[in-house]
């Protein structure tokens, strides 16, 4: 999300070996008086009750992972929920990646794509009838040398984009070029020429209509990721129609932006490090072809979960201070700490959270052309992206490192075993805001959306969620209750939990001792729903930011005490 609290970590190098888990930390409960003479300070009773509090998390290496706790998928087939942009028959039979035939459906319902016999523009306005939009972005294109200046790309961008001559800016493409040695523009020359390339081969890879994934609905795709490459190739070229009005009433208003002109303008450090990631991404993909499929789910929560009904239990929790979300919590549900429009600022400035993963794992970012701005009981869910790039930092100081080798495991389906579940919270203008009933419950059904699995999966069998501070840092919201919050969720989708504390050892330790405070006073969801409740009536200037907890244990002790 575009300016929240970051999942990533912050020292450079942190991804070119596996960050030190926590793990080491909680596995003390075995040498529990043991170094009385080095810990004299110390005393016996808190160093056990501090291992009996850790002692009731799980450790980190017993939480589900896939495939370790997935079922068999069974064949590839498409279904009236399920679009795939492959031929399945090729690929049950020979795991060939076969694009599959189709015909171009120009409606509100697909994507409407450059190489449709109905794409047409003249002077800047897409009017069909008139001249050929794919005829000039082909005839575009090809006229580009093998080695393209900035300036040539420039020019055959605006070529079928006229309408935005006096608008768009190309100084952050310039800067960028400009920024290296004259090797090294040669080495990204050669890469302009190959994504031009790789655009224009779209007819041949995506001639299947590809639907939008909107509001309310549940739907997936499923698509290959050379597929997806050529996406973002004609992404990059600007190519797609009808996706560059900021008019609140366009087509497309509802949508993220997809073209990449935003990141084309308006030079900033943050911008050099975004073209690194990039253009990393498409000379990977253009010297070797990418051989897997990646599916996009979106979901929807038809009706909410009866909170003030819930007979379960909290599930495990492992809280770590070290790590982040897509190192230690590889196989497991990754949360994305989405926008409602996803990828955030991506394409533009934005280098947060979000914007860093959709970088690293930059298939995410062809979600931003079919995928509707995510409604209250809406999640996208993502499986198999893979992730190329190597960064440390976070917002302005995100850097990319180098190339990453992804050597994630792949499922039936070809996909990397890597699942993200993109989930936007609110924004509040005052901190208060969010300790209303309304908001909680909107919060609790959105990750909950989020967390349930697959309807065909025993719940027995799911992974673990990874999480952090969802919804935190400039969006205001409370980490103690996001915290609470999505413990709740997990626990209804039957998964447990692990949550990165992004460094903050106090929380940490918060939220061992609430979760162990509930479990060992066996608190149903129910009743913790109930206690929320009581605590979001208390008048604002009665609540502190540091009693939530304190509320809750009080409140529950005190129902024990009267029974």
């Amino acid at each position: 999300m575009g300016d929240q609290k970051s999942s990533t970590h912050k020292h450079r190098n942190a991804e070119k070996s596996p960050t030190k888990s926590s793990d080491e930390d909680l596995m003390s409960f075995n040498n529990c008086g043991r170094h009385a003479d080095t810990h004299q300070k110390r005393s016996t009773s808190s160093e056990c009750s501090r291992a009996a509090r850790e002692l009731s998390m799980s450790f980190l290496t017993e939480m589900k992972k896939t495939p370790g706790c997935s079922t068999s998928l069974g064949k590839l087939e498409f279904g009236r929920n399920h679009t795939v942009l492959v031929n399945v028959d090729a690929y049950n039979s020979k795991k060939a990646l076969i694009p599959q035939t189709g015909r171009d459906l120009w409606s509100s319902d697909y994507v409407r794509m450059p190489c449709s016999d109905s794409s047409h523009y003249t002077k800047g306005t897409f009017i069909p009838g008139e001249e050929s939009r794919w005829k000039a972005i082909k005839k575009s294109l090809e006229k580009l040398p093998q080695k393209p200046s900035v300036q040539d790309v420039e020019k055959a961008i605006l070529k079928y984009n006229p309408k935005y001559k006096n608008d768009w800016n190309f100084d952050a493409l310039h800067s960028f070029f400009e920024h290296f040695p004259k090797q090294y523009r040669e080495t990204h020359s050669r890469t302009l020429y190959k994504i031009a390339e790789l655009a224009l081969q779209l007819p041949k890879l995506c001639p299947k209509a590809i639907p939008l994934l909107k509001q309310g609905r549940d739907h997936a795709i499923t698509l290959s990721q050379m597929q997806i490459a050529c996406l973002l190739a004609n992404a990059f070229y600007c190519t797609f129609p009808f996706r560059n009005s900021t008019n609140p009433r366009a087509e497309y208003a509802n949508y993220p932006d997809i073209n990449f002109h935003r990141l084309f303008g308006q030079w900033s450090e943050r911008k050099l490090e975004k073209f690194k990631t990039i253009f990393h991404y498409f000379k990977t993909v253009t010297d070797k072809e990418p051989h897997g499929l990646v599916t996009f789910e979106r979901r929807h929560l038809t009706k909410p979960y009866s909170w003030d009904c819930a007979n379960e239990k909290l599930t495990d929790l492992h809280v770590t201070a070290e790590g982040n979300i897509e190192t230690e919590g590889k196989e497991m549900l990754q949360v994305d700490f989405a926008c409602k429009l996803v990828g955030g600022g991506v394409l533009g400035s934005g280098l947060v959270q979000e914007e860093i993963r959709f970088l690293i794992n930059t298939e995410l970012i062809v979600s931003r052309l079919f995928t509707e701005k995510l409604g209250d009981q809406d999640c996208l869910r993502i499986i198999g992206t893979q992730r190329y790039s190597i960064y440390s930092g976070y917002s302005d100081s995100y850097k990319w490192d180098g190339p990453f080798e992804d050597l994630t495991p792949r499922d039936e389906w070809h996909r990397r075993i890597t699942e993200i579940v993109a989930i936007d919270a609110l924004e509040f203008k005052h901190y208060n805001e969010q300790f209303n009933i309304g908001k909680v419950n909107r919060e609790l059904n959105k990750a909950f959306c989020g967390f349930q699995g697959d309807r065909r999966t025993d719940p027995s069998l799911q992974s673990a969620v990874a999480t952090g501070n969802w919804g935190c840092g400039a969006f205001k919201g409370d980490a103690k209750l996001k915290a609470l919050i999505q413990m709740m969720a997990a626990s209804a989708a039957r998964r447990n939990l692990v949550y990165f504390t992004f460094g903050d050892q106090d929380l940490r330790g918060k939220l061992e001792n609430i979760h162990s405070f509930l479990r060992e006073q066996n608190v149903t969801m129910a009743r913790l729903y109930s206690v929320l409740e009581m605590y979001c009536r208390k008048p604002g200037h009665s609540r502190e930011p540091n009693d939530l907890y304190t509320f809750i244990s009080n409140s529950i002790l005190d129902t024990k005490s009267k029974h």
